[in-house]
């Protein structure tokens, strides 16, 4: 068998994926040097408590922006400012390796901006579940609602992929119940907070979106509508 000796040994990531991550990452590395005192003086010490503040997504403050049928654009962009923050490095390390490994695999099938579409997608509907359902005033900060969203659409290419070959398409969602299995688990022990929610949300809007930002989609969704 020939090698070729000029392979990457590990596969290149997307940019779009890049593109989503590092933000992320630029974020939580300027809050974590401004935390440990390394850049931007004092005042950077408390520059965590400042964003979080200024950019979480608020379930408490939603509800009463529909009460009140007020939107001010300051508390809608918490709706996609929310998932580039996150609790402490731990938290984004997580969220960004997930993006990197999901993302590259959903970008193999999908386009570059249905990856994009599917990320904020998922995480703004997570927000408005969580922002409807949720009874807590915790806020919903971090890049987990989007990377459910990525394994919705990874979900969908393995449930279509399951299909054409005649084979159950329940292990689609394998991974899906892996992950909320183990929140369930971890929130029983320990305690947890509402997360959850805006996480199933992310992904039931990453498996519907995969039905029409998969390449052709929308022409067959068009057709569908046409035939009715």
């Amino acid at each position: 068998m020939d090698l070729d000796h000029n392979a990457h040994p590990l596969q290149p990531i997307p940019g779009v994926v890049w593109l989503l991550a590092l933000p992320i990452a630029l974020v939580e590395i300027g809050l974590s040097l401004g935390g440990y005192g390394l850049i931007g003086g004092p005042e950077a010490v408390g520059w965590r408590l400042q964003a979080l503040q200024n950019f979480a997504f608020s379930g408490p403050v939603f509800q009463w922006m529909v009460a009140n049928s007020y939107y001010p654009p300051m508390q809608l962009i918490r709706f996609v400012s929310y998932m580039f923050i996150h609790f402490n490095a731990t938290h984004a390390i997580f969220v960004v390796v997930f993006i990197l490994a999901l993302g590259k695999y959903v970008s193999e099938v999908f386009r570059p901006w249905a990856v994009v579409v599917i990320f904020f997608v998922s995480g703004i509907f997570g927000a408005l579940c969580y922002g409807t359902l949720a009874r807590t005033g915790m806020p919903l900060v971090g890049g987990y609602p989007p990377v459910y969203g990525l394994i919705g659409a990874f979900s969908f290419i393995l449930w279509t992929r399951l299909g054409e070959k005649g084979e159950n398409r329940m292990g689609a969602f394998s991974l899906i119940g892996f992950f909320l299995g183990f929140q369930l688990i971890f929130a029983l022990v320990f305690g947890g907070s509402q997360e959850w929610i805006a996480d199933l949300g992310g992904f039931i809007a990453g498996f519907a979106m995969s039905f029409l930002v998969c390449p052709g989609g929308v022409t067959r969704a068009i057709g569908a509508f046409r035939r009715r």
